[in-house]
């Protein structure tokens, strides 16, 4: 029978090939096989798993919680080889952190923000201003993660079909997202600007600094909370506020709503919304559908009528 460390190293493998990157998992179970070694135990036990779990002890249940949470995965898999491997149960170590609630902006907001990132100083007829108001205008109406946005190449957009191909997304799977004419246009234009500015010289994604580099995340998130302050989203001091990956949660939003107002039937369409996003599950965009109060008023609406057309 293979070692635990061996078993846990074909695990990792197996899960990555299927698309889970497991950085934090693949450390802490590696971490959790040495632990293992020095008890010079064989079998996993719940006793050893909880043991572990609870390290530091100075750590927030949290944290314990998901240390269990990764061998409680591992195990479950391992169990099918090694009988004796003990499973430790799920009311364990309880802890369901709080899903922050998300910021959603209205329409004149978006237009605020991007009437402000045209303001963005960057020399004379400088790229940066156009950068922004395309990042921030795409996001807006295509409910794209950041990342899978600032990765965009610019052979991933095709701007004769209106398609854009995400790679590298959360689970490493691709997916085509086609755009609407006016997001098409506004592309258009932000690409000739690109190409004007570059001048000739060679840069792979679609969204770059004026020398043609790739733009850094934690400067497009700076840039943006300055551009939040500027108005009037966050206050001059505050260190939480709108973010960026709540462009995503409007545009599941303001999809379903659209579809409860004009009377379809959004259960039954959600699964293409869950694509379009680029969920793995469905439940994650059933999410919305309890997190707004808006929407569920909407789909009880919904309901109520259902009942009505059968009495």
């Amino acid at each position: 029978m293979k070692s635990l460390t061996e078993a846990i190293k074909d695990y990792l493998a197996l899960r990555r090939s299927l698309g889970f990157k497991l950085h934090s998992a693949g450390a802490a179970l590696m971490n959790f096989a040495s632990f293992m070694e020095r008890q010079q135990a064989q079998n996993i036990t719940t006793r050893l798993a909880l043991e572990w779990a609870q390290q530091p002890p100075d750590s927030q249940p949290a944290h314990w919680a998901q240390r269990l949470s990764f061998v409680r995965g591992f195990a479950r898999h391992h169990v099918a080889t090694d009988p004796s491997t003990e499973v430790p149960p799920a009311g364990l170590l309880p802890y369901r952190p709080a899903r922050a609630r998300p910021y959603l902006y209205s329409h004149d907001e978006v237009r605020l923000l991007l009437k402000q990132a045209l303001q963005l100083p960057d020399g004379v007829a400088g790229l940066r201003p156009w950068t922004y108001y395309a990042l921030l205008g795409l996001l807006s109406v295509t409910g794209l993660r950041v990342g899978e946005a600032l990765r965009l190449r610019l052979d991933d957009v095709d701007l004769a079909t209106g398609v854009l191909t995400v790679r590298g997304t959360k689970f490493g799977k691709s997916r085509l997202v086609p755009i609407h004419a006016s997001t098409r246009d506004v592309l258009a234009d932000y690409a000739a600007r690109r190409t004007k500015q570059l001048g000739g010289r060679d840069a792979a994604h679609l969204f770059v600094t004026r020398t043609g580099h790739a733009l850094d995340g934690a400067d497009v998130r700076r840039t943006f909370y300055s551009l939040s302050r500027q108005i009037g989203l966050r206050g001059q001091e505050d260190s939480h506020g709108p973010r960026l990956h709540d462009f995503r949660h409007r545009f599941a939003v303001e999809t379903l709503m659209g579809w409860y107002r004009s009377g379809v039937d959004a259960e039954r369409r959600l699964p293409v919304l869950s694509t379009y996003l680029g969920h793995v599950h469905v439940s994650d965009t059933y999410w919305y559908l309890s997190a707004h109060p808006q929407l569920m008023a909407l789909a009880m609406a919904r309901v109520e009528r259902r009942w009505e057309d059968r009495s």
